[in-house]
């Protein structure tokens, strides 16, 4: 009896150990797997953000534009100066600021950005009436 005793603790054991390892192996396979998933939604969140952004300040470019080009560049002088804008949306766009080019009847209305944000520079122009 004491020999079957000691043979059934041993298939424990070993039963234990294969378990263990059964468990490692598997938590690698979940690891291996969710770590790029996990990856590309920061990416992709990432990305999405940058779009938001640009698609926030060609609206902005776009609707001043219009304002400029319906009458309101007439009393602006020739030349290049800073447009201030004032839109509660514009305060959640990265560090930049808005351009106008005067130069006779061309006008050019320009968001550049002050620093490397992801974002390129949004130019529109126009020819005045």
């Amino acid at each position: 009896m004491k020999t079957k005793q000691d043979f059934t603790n041993g298939v424990a054991h070993r039963s234990r150990g294969f378990l263990q390892v059964d468990l490692l192996v598997g938590l690698t396979i979940l690891t291996l797997a969710v770590l790029p998933l996990g990856y590309s939604f920061a990416r992709e969140r990432q990305a999405l953000r940058t779009e938001y952004r640009r698609s926030v300040i060609v609206e902005l470019v776009d609707g001043e534009m219009e304002i400029l080009a319906a009458g309101a560049a007439n009393s602006l002088p020739d030349g290049a100066q800073n447009y201030p804008v004032s839109s509660r949306a514009s305060a959640k766009l990265p560090v930049g600021h808005f351009q106008i080019t005067k130069t006779g009847s061309r006008l050019r209305l320009a968001w550049l950005p002050d620093e490397k944000c992801g974002l390129s520079a949004v130019v529109r122009e126009t020819t005045l009436k």
